[in-house]
């Protein structure tokens, strides 16, 4: 399960890649590690048809039959309970240049971060995002009020990631045509990306605990 990833490219690159016309995130900084509940930019389709680069938070309501908590990640698209937000209107694109899988070493789990390439290259995760309603963030800091939300799907792990984490990896959209089908098609269409992307096309670029948490001279936080 992806609970780490980074988003260490430019803003401008962000909205050249996926063909932003409206950006409402305001002075993004480089974020090198990006953990469930943090905020964090998505791109989706507004009510006028716009590509609009927006924040969001990082955890998709749960099934309410397992105490509605927060998911992150999607696999099972058939349950009633993602189907609602399988549709056009509700998929986006949420940019990503490294994700983090924990091998299962002794005597610590050891963060292992796979991108596209060495220099971190921009994609995407296939997205869905939801407005909701409560608490949010932390005991401490608690934010009220409504909320946007996004997670992403996963799918079975290609030869790169399945042996660092055998069950699962999210799924990777890196061309045009992809992120067009993902956010336009219907849902039997869209879904259909839903799959590992080729091992060849992607590599580990690091290992070890906070190797990629310190890029472009921005240090994790």
């Amino acid at each position: 399960m992806c609970n780490l990833y980074s988003l260490t490219t430019n803003q401008e690159a962000i909205r050249r890649l996926f063909h932003v016309s409206r950006d409402l995130t305001g002075n993004m900084p480089p974020m090198p590690g990006i953990f469930p509940d943090y905020p964090a930019p998505i791109m989706r389709r507004a009510a006028d048809g716009e590509c609009e680069l927006v924040l969001a938070r990082w955890g998709m309501p749960g099934p309410s039959m397992f105490g509605g908590g927060m998911v992150t990640n999607v696999r099972n698209t058939k349950s009633p309970h993602w189907r609602r937000w399988l549709g056009p209107a509700n998929r986006c694109l949420v940019p990503v240049t490294s994700f983090c899988e924990y091998a299962d070493t002794k005597p610590r789990k050891t963060p292992t971060w796979f991108a596209l390439g060495d220099t971190r290259p921009l994609f995407a995760f296939a997205g869905i995002w939801t407005t909701w309603h409560g608490t949010r963030g932390t005991k401490a800091n608690p934010v009220e009020g409504e909320h946007r939300l996004f997670g992403f799907l996963t799918t079975e792990a290609n030869g790169v990631v399945g042996p660092v984490h055998p069950k699962a990896m999210p799924v990777m959209l890196t061309t045009a045509e992809e992120f067009t089908t993902w956010l336009k098609a219907p849902a039997a269409e869209a879904l259909a990306l839903q799959r590992p992307l080729p091992g060849e096309m992607m590599r580990i670029v690091a290992t070890g605990a906070r190797e990629d948490w310190y890029l472009n001279g921005h240090a994790f936080e």
